[in-house]
């Protein structure tokens, strides 16, 4: 069992091309003995954005706070606080601060194996 305050979790700057103003903490991996799921939380400052990509394992997200668009093939759609999606595997997708203020949100991903 693990528990911790995401504010223990250090917060890394997401470094992949594409990618301006995200942070993310990786608050439960395999590293904690989760066999199969890896919680993350996301921090996205205004203008921040996460590269346009995809890869074979799904998304699924939660919204915490602020507003931000999800970018697909051919099509925007808006997020708001309480939000929850899916993004399929094999996606392309991008995660957009469309706000003056951080746009947080929960990605739970399986692990690649």
């Amino acid at each position: 069992m693990k528990i911790t305050n995401f504010r223990a979790v250090e917060a890394r700057e997401v470094d992949e091309p594409g990618a301006k103003g995200v942070k993310v903490r990786w608050l439960i991996s395999e590293k904690d003995g989760a066999p199969n799921f890896a919680m993350r939380l996301f921090e996205m400052e205004p203008g921040g954005h996460t590269p346009y990509h995809k890869h074979e394992w799904e998304h699924e997200v939660f919204v915490l706070k602020g507003k931000g668009d999800l970018v697909t093939e051919g099509n925007i759609s808006p997020l708001n606080e309480g939000d929850a999606l899916l993004v399929p595997a094999d996606e392309n997708h991008q995660f957009k601060n469309t706000s003056e203020e951080a746009f947080i949100f929960l990605c739970m991903i399986p692990h690649r194996k």
